[in-house]
């Protein structure tokens, strides 16, 4: 299963419901999804009208909802995807689909937009990739995804570089015993340093705080920045996601606040964000 696309098989003449498509939120085993799916509090399906469902096959189930072709089709679904305000009421449906099922069962979860024509098509990719599902299962099972968000204040950590780098520090230390003209030269090198050493410091901070949190982890990814991203903490040094098993969350939860404190002083803050569905490790299902 992939996502963003409508997706056609060799049975999709055959069994096709006139003018509806089915749309995958997620991958289960049949015992842990199907109690879901007839208990109370589901949340909405991605469009109003239809409602949450289950195609089963080899023991796994995927969670679906019915949805017409004349928006999800493939031309259409592009349209569609352009309008900032359809996107964004869809995509909060997905997710809370998602996470519904993530939160409380072992799940693959699809990213938004994965779509076949036909159930009988879910049904064979079930059994086609029933392996791979289940390997993938089998690695989420007891755990769920956090995020880590790395900030930095740019100016505060320019501040704070010159006790922070080691070759600052040292320069530093050459200007305190030289003479006035020496002292000089040497701060509008160090002034001239700061922005590098700056830079190199948000790389070292960022890399010590993925490998600490990572020996807390199952698994650990570090995702796509955007050149000069920034949020309400700051500029994003990086963002990191961790696979985390449940009864060890705490201890992962007590990594990241010692991180938090022992850079704070520097102009870094860290974010923790989730439980997600864990869509990045997932490994391609």
């Amino acid at each position: 299963m992939s996502d963003g696309t409508l997706h056609k098989g060799a049975d999709d003449s055959g069994g096709r419901e006139e003018g509806v498509a089915f749309y995958v939120y997620c991958v289960g085993g049949l015992s842990e999804v199907q109690p879901l799916l007839e208990g109370r509090g589901l949340p909405p399906p991605i469009e109003e009208g239809s409602a949450l469902e289950m195609v089963d096959a080899g023991g796994l189930a995927a969670v679906v909802s019915a949805v017409p072709l004349a928006d999800y089709g493939e031309e259409a679904l592009e349209a569609r995807m352009k309008s900032p305000e359809w996107m964004a009421v869809r995509a909060m449906r997905h997710e809370r689909a998602a996470e519904f099922f993530a939160r409380r069962a072992s799940v693959v979860p699809l990213r938004f937009g994965t779509i076949y024509l036909t159930r009988g098509r879910v049904v064979s990719v079930l059994e086609e990739r029933g392996a791979e599902l289940a390997s993938a299962l089998g690695r989420l099972r007891g755990r769920e995804e956090w995020g880590v968000n790395v900030y930095f204040d740019r100016a505060r950590l320019k501040e704070a570089v010159v006790e922070l780098s080691p070759r600052l520090r040292q320069l530093a230390g050459q200007a305190a015993a030289a003479s006035p003209g020496q002292a000089y030269l040497l701060r509008k090198k160090i002034d001239a340093l700061r922005a590098d050493e700056a830079r190199a410091e948000v790389r070292r901070v960022s890399g010590e705080v993925e490998a600490r949190l990572a020996r807390a982890a199952a698994g650990a990814a570090r995702l796509r920045v955007l050149r000069d991203e920034a949020g309400e903490h700051g500029d994003v040094a990086a963002k990191l996601a961790f696979l985390v098993e449940r009864e060890c969350f705490a201890e992962f939860r007590d990594a990241a606040e010692a991180l938090a404190r022992e850079y704070e002083s520097a102009g870094f803050r860290l974010e923790l964000t989730g439980p997600w569905p864990a869509y990045n490790f997932a490994a391609g299902a």
